[in-house]
C-alpha cells in the first residue's frame, strides 16, 4: 500500500524563553553567554518534533515579560515554554501566565546530572539552578488565579524521559493548533432514536473553539457533478492500490467488490474532497436515510471508503451523525495515534477480550497489513448497501477514548488496551481483539458506568495520559478507566 499523503502536515506554533537574575551578568562574566547556548540546545529539542519555534530570547525584566507576552499572542502560539536556566524572580514570568491563554509549561532542565562536588562554586551552582524559582513562579501564578500546565524537570543532555515530555507537549500543541477554529460539519441528522448522538453546536464551539457548518446533502451532490471521467479512473486506481478486494468467506452478505460499488466509491471519493476543499472542513459528521434509489441515497450509501481515505489524510469522517466521537478521532489523528470509528462488538469470552469496530468510516492508515474492501448487500441497520471497509488496528498497545456528556458539560472517557493477534468476522466491518487487562469483561463495566457515548475514537499507542492533559487545557472532565 502507497503511504497516504496527509492534506496539512501536522505542525504547531511554540514560543520558547529563557528567564534569569540580570544582577548575575555583571557578576559572572560569560554566564549569560553560557546560558544562552544551553537555551539554544533546548531550541533544537523542541524544534526536532516538527513545531515551528518562535524564540524570545532571555527574558530578564518586567519589561521584556509583557512584550513576551504580547509577542506569543500576535506569533498565535499554540503553546509556550518557559526555561529556567537558573534563578530568575517571578516578575520575568507573571505577565506572560496572566496575559497567556495557552498552556504555559516550565522546563528545568539542568546541564549537569549533578555538580562537581569537589571542584563546586558558585558559578558552577548558578549554571545549573534550574529548579530553584520553580515554586516561585508556579506560586505567583496560582495566586493570580493561573495553572502552569506543566513542569519538565530532568538533565539537558541525555534524558529520554525529558525529551518524552517534551515531545508530548508538542504533540498537544498541534491538537490546540488545529482545534482552535476548526470547521467541523454535520450533515443530515441523528439517527433516529439515539439519544446520545445529540450535541448542540453552539457548546461545541463554546467549549472546543470551534465552528459547525450545518451542510446539506445536495452540497455533496452539486461538486459530484463536477467530477471528471479522468478522476474517476484515477481514484479507482488508488483504491485498489490501497485495498484487498478477496472473495467472501462466511457472511452472505458480503461479496466480492462489485465493478458497481467500486465506481460509486471512486466517484464519491473524489466528490468528499472536492467538498471538503470547497467548505474548508476540518471534518464531517453525517447520516441520512433519502428515498429508495434517489440520488441522496445513493451518494451517501457510497461515502465508506472515500471517507476512509480522508480520515488516513487527516480529515475525519465520522458517520451517524456524531460529532463528539468526530472531535475525538480528530484529537487522535493530531497526536498521531489514529483515531477510527468505533464501539464495542461481542464478547471473545474464552480469550477474556472484546471485539471494537463499526461498520462506518476508518483511519487506515493504522490498519494491520493491507485493509479490506468488500461490497455489501445490505448495510446492517441503516439504509442501502455498497462498498464496505474492513480492517484490523495494528496489534499492540491501543488507546479508546470518548466524548460523552452530563448536565455540567463535555467529558471525555479515555482507556488503554491491547490489539491482539488473531481472527476477525469478515463482514465487511473494521474489528480489533481489544484486551483490557487483567480482565476485558470488568472493564468493559466500568466504562459503561462512566455514561460514555456508545461510540469512541480508537487509536495506536497508550495516549490516555495525554488525553488527560488535553481535557485540563480544554477545561473538560477527564474519566480514565482502568
Amino acid at each position: 500500500m502507497n503511504e497516504i499523503e496527509r492534506i496539512r502536515p501536522r505542525t504547531a506554533t511554540v514560543g520558547i524563553f529563557g528567564v534569569g537574575h540580570p544582577v548575575y551578568w555583571g557578576q559572572f562574566e560569560g554566564l549569560l553567554e553560557r546560558l544562552m547556548e544551553y537555551h539554544g540546545v533546548f531550541r533544537k529539542t523542541v524544534e526536532g518534533f516538527g513545531v515551528k519555534v518562535v524564540d524570545y530570547g532571555m527574558v530578564d525584566s518586567d519589561r521584556k515579560a509583557f512584550e513576551v507576552s504580547r509577542k506569543a499572542k500576535s506569533d498565535g502560539a499554540d503553546l509556550i515554554f518557559c526555561n529556567m536556566l537558573t534563578y530568575a524572580t517571578s516578575s520575568v514570568f507573571a505577565p506572560v501566565i496572566r496575559e497567556a491563554d495557552v498552556p504555559v509549561v516550565l522546563t528545568a532542565l539542568q546541564p549537569l546530572s549533578r555538580l562537581d562536588y569537589s571542584r563546586a562554586n558558585t558559578r558552577m551552582q548558578l549554571e545549573n539552578d534550574c529548579i530553584c524559582s520553580v515554586p516561585e513562579f508556579t506560586g505567583v501564578a496560582a495566586r493570580m488565579g493561573k495553572q502552569v500546565a506543566d513542569v519538565v524537570i530532568g538533565t539537558l543532555w541525555d534524558d529520554p524521559r525529558a525529551v518524552a515530555e517534551i515531545g508530548e507537549w508538542c504533540d498537544i500543541a498541534k491538537v490546540l493548533h488545529d482545534l482552535r477554529g476548526a470547521r467541523f460539519g454535520l450533515m443530515g441528522h441523528v439517527l433516529e432514536a439515539m439519544y446520545d448522538m445529540h450535541a448542540d453546536p453552539t457548546a461545541v464551539a463554546a467549549t472546543f473553539g470551534v465552528h459547525v457548518p450545518l451542510l446539506e446533502v445536495d452540497d455533496v451532490l452539486e461538486v459530484a457533478e463536477t467530477v471528471t471521467r479522468g478522476e474517476i479512473e484515477r481514484k479507482k486506481r488508488e483504491i485498489l492500490d490501497i485495498f484487498d478486494t478477496p472473495e467472501p468467506v462466511s457472511d452472505p452478505l458480503t461479496e466480492k467488490l462489485t465493478e458497481k460499488d467500486l465506481e460509486e466509491s471512486a466517484k464519491t471519493a473524489v466528490a468528499l474532497e472536492k467538498f471538503v476543499e470547497k467548505f474548508d472542513l476540518s471534518g464531517l459528521a453525517y447520516y441520512y436515510n433519502g428515498r429508495p434509489d434517489s440520488p441522496h441515497r445513493n451518494i451517501v450509501s457510497s461515502f465508506v471508503v472515500g471517507n476512509s481515505i480522508l480520515n488516513a489524510k487527516g480529515v475525519p469522517m465520522c458517520g451517524e451523525y456524531d460529532i463528539k466521537t468526530l472531535i475525538a478521532m480528530f484529537i487522535m489523528d493530531r497526536l498521531g495515534t489514529g483515531g477510527s470509528f468505533a464501539e464495542f462488538h461481542p464478547f471473545d469470552f474464552d480469550g477474556n477480550i472484546i471485539l471494537v469496530g463499526h461498520d462506518g468510516p476508518h483511519h487506515i492508515a493504522v490498519a494491520e497489513g493491507r485493509p479490506v474492501v468488500r461490497s455489501l448487500k445490505k448495510y446492517h441497520g441503516k439504509p442501502g448497501s455498497g462498498a464496505s471497509v474492513e480492517f484490523k488496528l495494528k496489534e499492540g498497545p491501543i488507546t479508546v477514548f470518548g466524548i460523552t456528556q452530563t448536565p455540567k458539560g463535555f467529558k471525555f472517557v479515555v482507556a488503554e488496551g491491547e490489539s491482539q493477534a488473531g481472527p476477525i468476522p469478515p463482514t465487511g466491518n473494521t474489528n480489533t481483539r481489544g484486551y483490557f487487562p487483567p480482565d476485558t469483561r470488568e472493564f468493559v463495566k466500568r466504562w459503561v458506568m462512566e455514561g460514555p457515548t456508545h461510540h469512541f475514537a480508537l487509536g495506536v499507542g497508550h495516549r490516555a495520559g495525554t488525553i488527560k492533559m488535553i481535557a485540563q487545557v480544554l477545561g473538560v472532565e477527564c474519566a480514565e478507566v482502568r
